[in-house]
């Protein structure tokens, strides 16, 4: 299984099965549940996950929620998050400036936006999958270990390296990211953020930013190991291994750092790996 291909034993935590599919579910759970009780909505711009998290937990707690989209997004999450009872708007991901149109709605309905990574509840609310994960690995017999996150923003990251600092510090975050959108491995490196050249041209679209977070980099200089690369190739051989040997369904975001695990062993060090897979 995958163990042998990685050379070493490899224990995944499938966030692909939450509520909506992604981690992304406890992030927004977090952030809306934080709300004083007379809200107008919440405005969240994603590409998928967040506005599926976002328009679960908004309806949930019988709050509005508009969602801004690219036009490019895959049709399901479109059709997903329109599902889940939010408001989806459309916007050229190429020729329209997101923060603008959302700046505009924002001020236009009284809404209250939550952002997918740079925003204190969110990291905390993804925060509590590093929770549950050092209680996991702790009942595996595993005290010490790489744990390898995808990331974009670097909220779930670092929500896992905060958690893992308090409850299980032997136990190390390294994000991983797409070869080419390593912002967060470069910006770990330099000490200061550093911006992706281009916002589009990986198939792990879930996982493109412009930049890492303002909140989230300080925290994985301070918390973090060196940040891992893949290529999209990697990506789906990863995405094919998760459903032969684990039954599960990843997208290619979501399949990085399973990739790492299994295709990138050298750089990679212990007896144990875990690997935080995604929807």
């Amino acid at each position: 299984g995958l163990d042998r291909i990685a050379g070493r034993r490899v224990l995944v935590k499938a966030e692909s099965l939450q509520t909506t599919g992604s981690f992304k579910a406890r992030g927004a759970w977090a952030a809306v549940s934080a709300l004083p009780e007379r809200t107008a909505g919440v405005l969240a711009y994603s590409s998928g996950n967040h506005a599926q998290g976002v328009a679960w937990a908004a309806s949930a707690h019988g709050v509005p929620s508009v969602i801004l989209m690219p036009s490019d997004a895959p049709a399901a999450k479109v059709a997903g998050t329109r599902a889940l009872g939010g408001e989806v708007v459309l916007y050229d991901r190429a020729g329209e400036d997101r923060d603008a149109l959302g700046a505009r709605l924002a001020a236009e309905r009284g809404l209250t936006l939550i952002p997918p990574f740079d925003h204190p509840e969110v990291i905390a609310g993804q925060g509590t999958t590093g929770l549950e994960l050092a209680e996991q690995a702790g009942a595996a017999g595993v005290a010490a270990a790489e744990v390898l996150v995808p990331c974009g923003g670097g909220g779930l990251s670092a929500g896992i390296a905060l958690a893992l600092e308090a409850e299980a510090p032997a136990l190390r975050v390294r994000t991983v990211e797409p070869a080419g959108f390593d912002d967060m491995a470069r910006s770990l490196a330099s000490g200061r953020r550093e911006r992706n050249a281009a916002s589009t041209g990986s198939l792990c679209d879930a996982i493109l930013t412009p930049a890492p977070g303002a909140l989230t980099v300080p925290v994985l200089s301070r918390l973090a190991l060196p940040g891992l690369a893949v290529s999209d190739a990697e990506a789906l051989r990863a995405m094919e291994a998760a459903f032969r040997h684990l039954k599960i369904v990843l997208e290619p975001g979501g399949a990085v750092a399973l990739a790492a695990a299994l295709f990138r062993p050298e750089a990679v060090t212990g007896e144990a790996v875990i690997v935080l897979a995604t929807g």
